[in-house]
């Protein structure tokens, strides 16, 4: 029976196979960098200007990071695909095996979409715009940047944007 790679979604939606968000304790890889030896201790905090250049460079190394793990793990399940790509002679075998393909191509393609959301992120911060609510003009609160770097919402229009969602989808 073909082996099956166990997934765990993370906080920002990302699956790995390890469990882990792909982010280590400071929230950058696993190697704890994000390319800037200065910013490797560094935490936002609401004591200082809201996105000042430190900040901005923070986000962007914790967006980078991120988006370097999903594509490294976007290649690793390229490959296993390949080395899987075997024709399995029992019909419940080749089942399993396809009900994992198709999982991991689904979970592979929320991963593309998230990408395009990062780079959405990376261009907010070179044109300013990254931080602020795009509802409201607002800042978005560090904590909720630091759990969902890409947030495009303030804590309270996400909320609001949920409550129409709900009342739109009952009709």
């Amino acid at each position: 029976m073909g082996g099956v790679i166990m997934k765990k979604k993370n906080g920002n939606g990302v699956f790995n196979s390890n469990g882990a968000n792909g982010h280590g304790a400071n929230g950058h890889g696993a190697n704890g960098s994000n390319g800037s030896e200065k910013t490797k201790n560094y935490r936002p905090s609401d004591k200082e200007p809201f996105m000042n250049e430190r900040q901005r460079d923070y986000f962007r190394g914790k967006l980078l990071s991120w988006r370097e793990d999903i594509l490294k793990e976007a290649k690793e399940t390229l490959q296993h695909l390949q080395d899987e790509n075997q024709n399995h002679p029992d019909l419940a075998d080749r089942a399993s095996s396809e009900t994992d393909r198709a999982i991991e191509l689904r979970a592979r393609d929320r991963q593309r979409k998230l990408i395009s959301k990062i780079d959405a992120a990376l261009h907010r911060i070179e044109d300013g715009t990254y931080g602020y609510c795009e509802e409201t003009g607002e800042p978005i609160a560090l904590k909720r940047l630091e759990a969902r770097p890409i947030a495009t919402l303030s804590v309270e229009a996400q909320e609001r944007h949920e409550r129409r969602e709900r009342i739109y989808r009952d009709d």
